[in-house]
């Protein structure tokens, strides 16, 4: 393997490059902060290894304020991030998630990536929180920090056995990459007041440094982009044969929406093709795409560290041949395929074999007794009932899957009593609406977005009614309108993603209120109203009036 901390020859290394590769395999002194009951904090290079073990220290920002003026520190909490590949987890691992709730504010969360998020844990709750996660069969490892992140897969209802076959890649996946540190053992499962000095450990893949960010994979389903597979660090696009057996996956590098606001040096990025491999070659090729990311990423300047990156400074084909070059077999040229819906399908869909899913809507994610949906109490009871499995979606809904056909009544019962059918009279903007976390917990937050977004949909709906357009049409850069956070009260309106995930969405209006936003709303709806095709979404439209000029691709490489 080659030396993480020589890649960078002339180039100083950032600071936590420093802090990783001294860290002894990522413990730190993260032992002594867990034992100091002096603060609720623990120190801040314990904070960047913390991340690696699924959590991120936080403090609630309403109260940062007046928590000064009474010269107290921080009002301090941790986030805790769940590893759930392929977002399948069966009842009993719901009923023990939801009961760690007793230790959190704000209930479940279910993020974009599949997998569930408890937020503002006390510090001297969050051994007890991380080692009951362990218990019921799942882990936080490797859920945030510089390693490779919760593999996302399609849950899509309508092809039930293709994604019972791509499931069982994500899980084989996920485990063939995942971080070797035995730190997590000592922190979280043993308990041990002193950890070792990790003088045995190794990490054959990601090194004593890790990687330079983060590395996010995700399997797509055609037709079906439910996962946004473009938007991956290394999307896998599987192919079937007309059995419906799986033969192999595409590979499509590249992809991040990660930006900086201000900085046009950062920038959101979709993945592009580079070939094909055979199923039985798919853990080998993401192992070395994953080593030549450790490699060559820039460790110097941490905002230029993702794949995106390395690939645009040398290039598309140079990232295909690099790769090539570490492989024993051909990657051969992408396999035909299309995409044609983007997004969740909500209600029952038939599974086969006596079998039902339901997708249910749940708003930005947030599973919590609200008045008159007292969702977290509703999903509770279902769990204490269902036979079957729970599916999270990269829309932040959850599939309450393989229901049998007799117990269909005793589900829709109890969907009915606890409020959890808003999507049936929903408006397609509403059901496709999403947002981040943001304030009060997140430190990296310029304004309000999950607080924000009922407001705001409300009043674009209005809008829509207005010019009838109701059923027409988030994550950031890839919905057909997005706003991104600039200040308290400021977004960048962003237009023109297509709906299939393949094209990305650019600034209309930059930093900017809410009345200028419902404002050039209002005109563009009837402009849309007025002039649209048969057919056409609106950000085809948006593309197609050249109101905004989208983001273009890389070069097609040769194969």
């Amino acid at each position: 393997m080659t030396d993480t901390l020589t890649i960078t020859k002339n180039k100083k290394l950032s600071a936590l490059e420093h802090i990783k590769e001294q860290s002894r395999f990522l413990r730190g002194t993260i032992d002594l902060g867990l034992l100091d009951r002096t603060t609720g904090s623990i120190s801040e290079p314990d904070t960047k290894l913390l991340k690696f073990h699924g959590s991120y220290m936080q403090d609630n920002r309403d109260v940062r304020d007046e928590r000064r003026r009474q010269k107290l520190e921080p009002d301090f909490g941790f986030m805790v991030r769940v590893r759930l590949p392929g977002g399948v987890l069966t009842p009993q691992q719901w009923l023990d998630l939801d009961a760690l709730t007793q230790h959190t504010k704000g209930g479940l969360r279910i993020t974009t990536r599949q997998t569930f998020q408890f937020h503002e844990i006390k510090k001297e709750k969050l051994r007890d929180v991380i080692g009951s996660i362990n218990a019921t069969g799942l882990s936080t490892l490797a859920a945030c920090g510089d390693d490779v992140r919760n593999v996302i897969c399609s849950v899509n209802p309508l092809v039930p056995a293709q994604q019972t076959q791509a499931y069982e890649w994500a899980l084989k996946l996920m485990h063939h990459v995942k971080p070797h540190t035995t730190a997590y053992q000592e922190l979280w499962i043993d308990k041990k007041e002193r950890t070792s000095d990790g003088a045995h450990d190794e990490e054959p893949l990601l090194g004593k440094s890790y990687l330079p960010r983060k590395f996010k994979f995700g399997i797509a389903i055609p037709p079906y982009n439910d996962i946004d597979v473009f938007a991956q660090d290394f999307g896998l696009i599987a192919i079937f044969d007309k059995k419906n057996e799986l033969q192999g996956f595409n590979l499509a590098p590249g992809g991040s929406m990660g930006a900086t606001a201000g900085d046009p040096k950062t920038y959101p990025a979709l993945a592009d093709l580079i070939g094909y491999v055979p199923k039985e070659h798919l853990l080998e090729t993401c192992w070395h795409a994953i080593a030549v990311q450790r490699d060559f990423g820039d460790r110097g300047e941490r905002k230029h560290a993702r794949l995106k990156y390395t690939i645009d400074d040398r290039g598309l084909q140079w990232y295909h041949d690099e790769l090539q070059s570490r492989l024993p077999f051909i990657i051969e040229p992408p396999r035909p395929y299309h995409f044609e819906h983007n997004g969740d399908r909500f209600g029952w869909v038939e599974a086969g074999r006596g079998q039902w899913n339901l997708t249910l809507r749940i708003p930005s994610g947030r599973v919590l007794d609200v008045d008159g949906h007292p969702r977290q109490s509703g999903l509770r009871a279902i769990a204490r009932i269902h036979q079957g499995e729970f599916r999270m979606t990269c829309d932040q809904n959850v599939i309450i899957a393989k229901v049998a056909s007799k117990d269909r009544a005793k589900i829709d019962a109890l969907v009915k009593q606890y409020g959890l059918d808003d999507h049936v009279n929903a408006s397609g903007l509403r059901l496709n609406a999403i947002s981040c976390v943001a304030l009060p917990t997140c430190g990296l937050a310029m304004a309000e977005s999950e607080r924000y977004l009922p407001r705001i949909v409300q009043k674009m709906e209005e809008l829509l009614a207005k010019h009838d357009l109701m059923e027409e049409c988030s994550r950031p850069y890839m919905g057909e309108i997005a706003l991104v956070g600039r200040a308290i009260g400021k977004y960048d309106l962003r237009l023109g993603a297509d709906h299939l995930g393949e094209r990305l969405n650019a600034i209309y209006k930059e930093n900017v209120g809410e009345d200028v936003i419902l404002a050039a709303l209002d005109e563009l709806f009837g402009r849309f109203a007025s002039e649209r095709t048969a057919g056409e979404h609106f950000g085809d439209f948006i593309a197609r009036a050249k109101v905004v000029e989208p983001p273009k691709r890389r070069p097609v490489i040769e194969y």
